[in-house]
């Protein structure tokens, strides 16, 4: 038995060793103009899905999910979130140079609570080209565009109508 825990040590430690050399010898690529790896994208998106669950409380969006305030967080959305992640109504021509690419919201939506989204916003994902909005964003700011994102597939007719309008006087 003693000599199984030592293989077993002794492998989990050339494992260790040779995972850092191998990114400390600069053989992962790292380019931004090519699509990461399956497994590295699989690593990322999990790691990132369950940071995001740990990390933001679930707690109710104090902004309520009115018509008023879901255009009011479509227009946010407009202004501050469609540049990355997708206008709604308008199909993307062009290839996204982000790597991770950011989530076509208006095409895919989401699977985060309001809350999470919220977390996101406020607190950006590390590495990922996704900022730190709580940096000059107000929480209110940030739960309301948050109530829109959360219902972007969704929406009631008159807010849709309300939206294809902004985003057709502003772009």
């Amino acid at each position: 038995m003693k000599q199984f825990f030592l293989g077993a040590l002794v492998t989990l430690a050339l494992l260790t060793v040779s995972g850092f050399l191998f990114l400390r010898l600069g053989l992962a690529d790292v380019r931004g103009d090519i699509p990461p790896s399956h497994l590295e994208t699989y690593l990322m998106r999990t790691a990132v899905h369950a940071a995001v669950r740990r990390h933001a409380k679930e707690i109710p969006n104090p902004i309520a999910p009115t018509e008023e305030n879901l255009i009011a967080g479509g227009k946010i959305y407009l202004n501050e979130c469609s540049g990355c992640h997708g206008t709604p109504g308008k199909v993307e021509t062009h290839a996204d140079p982000l790597r991770p690419a950011p989530p076509q919201l208006a095409v895919v939506g989401t699977e985060y609570s309001e809350a999470q989204i919220f977390w996101v916003a406020k607190h950006g994902i590390r590495m990922s080209g996704m900022f730190a909005n709580g940096v000059w964003d107000p929480d209110q700011k940030l739960w309301t565009v948050a109530a829109y994102i959360k219902h972007i597939k969704n929406l009631p007719p008159h807010v849709r109508e309300e939206i294809d309008k902004a985003a057709k006087s502003s772009g």
